[in-house]
């Protein structure tokens, strides 16, 4: 199924930011969103994964098929590495971690505490947590921050295996992930246009 997206319009803070937006996401493929600081990336990537309501415009193929990772890592610092993946995968009704411990290079470390992880390692912890979801559709809001070179390599190649897979990836990013299949999509040319705050989203 694909992930379409019409007309979308959002906002922050009851103030509108961007407008007009659509786009579509087939199975296989992966669109890095593209846009200065403050453009509204992150609200648009919160709205099409269900955490805020768009104010005009349809977001269809999301709901349960999206897996979402933002700027924090969700992780339980008291649970091990291991016990993280698995509280995440019998959340979203899986089972296997193992693949995920593999391809972000968390096996020597499956028994430490996530709160004694470095900053990277935490990163990709949290990374790691997309692939136990079992969900098609990964939306990711700036998944390479904290990350070194040879770790950024570790999530392109990762995306690539689940785009092999069927699945697709919509990613906020500045860096080039080293993903040459996926395509730009720049949001600047749908900002919105000025207008009163919408009181109905105040607390957004």
């Amino acid at each position: 199924m694909m992930l379409s997206v019409t007309d979308l319009a959002v906002s922050r803070g009851g103030v509108p930011v961007l407008e007009g937006v659509s786009f579509a996401l087939a199975p296989g493929r992966a669109l890095v969103l593209r846009g200065p600081n403050g453009s509204g990336k992150t609200t648009l990537l919160r709205t099409i994964a269900g955490l805020q309501p768009p104010y005009a415009g349809t977001v269809e193929g999301a709901g349960e098929r999206i897996a979402y990772a933002a700027h924090s890592d969700g992780l339980k610092a008291m649970l091990s590495v291991t016990e993280n993946l698995r509280f995440w995968a019998q959340v979203f009704g899986t089972t296997d971690i193992s693949a995920a411990l593999r391809d972000f290079d968390l096996e020597r470390l499956e028994d430490l505490l996530a709160g004694n992880l470095s900053a990277g390692q935490k990163r990709r912890l949290g990374l790691a947590r997309m692939m136990v979801t079992g969900r098609p559709v990964w939306v990711l809001d700036e998944p390479t921050v904290s990350l070194d070179t040879a770790s950024v390599a570790l999530f392109a190649q990762a995306v690539r295996r689940h785009l092999q897979g069927g699945g697709s990836a919509l990613m906020a990013t500045h860096i080039d992930l080293g993903i040459p299949e996926a395509e730009v999509f720049d949001v600047t040319p749908f900002k919105a246009s000025p207008r009163a705050a919408l009181q109905d989203e105040a607390f957004l």
